[in-house]
């Protein structure tokens, strides 16, 4: 894996936005071609819009499947033949159409194991429509796309601050009956897990932000929060909380741990936008895809202008990069276990696996005496 080229699948995101922009601007500097193999999935005349609108010079190869991809190049998969009529800053049904398109065929792709990891330009999720399925976002479109019932998690990410979300896009009013011990539990784990194999954090420490207030526990915090904080304490995690989230971050007490889980997204988003300037970055873990995207919006009010930032989607690839690789490090020791002795057969157990035999804990005993 050190050695190899990460292929970086790209979606355009909404036409109508800053998708392009973030794109073209990110691939202007060569140096990112010796980075990774980018395929774009998107829509050439798209593209050369864009382009032409915002003056850039950023040259791009069309390509009608994954397997054309070349090094050294920007590769643009066409995912649609059909004229997108580009309205920048105005939202469409259209372009909401556009960047499903693209998304489900970046989908169908990582099923052929096409690309190792994925990055999403921004969508309003307003414009999409998905057959047969309420589209709520782009995460949770992945993962009913590949994600075989496994549960997802996101977490938004900077050189500062790790920070799951519990209940992301729900409405308020629905947040309290969706945050269960169960679920607290489940997010956790997930979040472990992912510092110990994304992030390569040996022995993570997670801090639990609590749903009400102030100092004083609520209902919430003592017959939800605080017992699923016990029993992962008893599992083995490091899990701590439940911390109130004003004054968690106000004091800088997330600077004492890998991670933070907050119940809510605003809870979770307004702290780390205030403590992220330009370099925010959402992370998808829990499925077997490595997916990441900027933390930004589509831009409509500035689509077209040339002022979007696009340190936020470097960044992004970075990260994806980086996680795929040390997933991989993470992953080899386990693929190749050690051989099971005679008398380990017929018990799966670690505790069989590595007990002493009983013949030579006799002979250990002699020994002593």
């Amino acid at each position: 894996m050190e050695n190899k080229r990460i292929r970086v699948a790209i979606t355009h995101g909404d036409t109508n936005g800053i998708g392009y922009e973030l794109i073209l601007k990110t691939f202007e500097a060569p140096e990112m071609l010796e980075l990774c193999t980018p395929i774009v999935y998107g829509s050439p005349k798209a593209a050369a819009y864009h382009r032409k609108a915002l003056n850039l010079e950023t040259n791009f190869s069309i390509i009608s499947s994954a397997e054309e991809a070349k090094d050294d190049r920007l590769n643009l998969l066409t995912t649609f033949d059909e004229e997108v009529k580009i309205e920048l800053g105005q939202p469409s049904r259209e372009s909401g159409e556009a960047a499903l398109m693209a998304l489900d065929r970046a989908m169908t792709d990582f099923r052929s194991g096409l690309y190792d990891v994925l990055v999403t330009a921004p969508v309003d999720k307003a414009n999409v429509e998905a057959d047969g399925f309420d589209f709520k976002g782009q995460t949770e479109y992945i993962q009913k796309c590949i994600g075989d019932g496994a549960e997802a998690l996101t977490i938004l990410l900077n050189e500062r601050l790790r920070i799951g979300l519990l209940t992301d896009n729900r409405p308020f009013k629905d947040v309290i009956q969706a945050i269960t011990t169960e679920k607290i539990q489940t997010k956790v784990r997930l979040f472990a897990g992912s510092l110990k194999r994304d992030f390569r954090i040996s022995n993570p420490r997670i801090a639990v932000l609590s749903l009400n207030p102030g100092n004083e526990p609520g209902q919430e915090e003592k017959d939800i929060i605080a017992p699923a904080i016990g029993q992962l304490t008893e599992e083995g995690i490091n899990a701590f909380g439940p911390y109130p989230a004003d004054s968690f971050f106000g004091k800088g007490l997330y600077r004492s741990f890998d991670g933070v889980l907050a119940m809510y997204h605003d809870q979770g988003i307004t702290p780390f936008m205030t403590l992220s300037v330009t370099d925010g970055v959402e992370l998808t873990t829990g499925l077997p895809l490595v997916r990441t995207a900027p933390a930004l919006g589509t831009g409509f009010g500035i689509a077209g202008k040339g002022v979007a930032d696009e340190s936020s989607f470097r960044t992004a690839i970075y990260d994806a990069i980086d996680i795929c690789r040390n997933r991989a490090s993470y992953d080899e020791p386990l693929g190749n276990p050690l051989k099971k002795l005679y008398h380990e057969k017929r018990d799966e157990s670690d505790k069989v696996r590595f007990a002493i035999p009983k013949k030579h804990e006799n002979t250990n005993k002699e020994k002593q005496q």
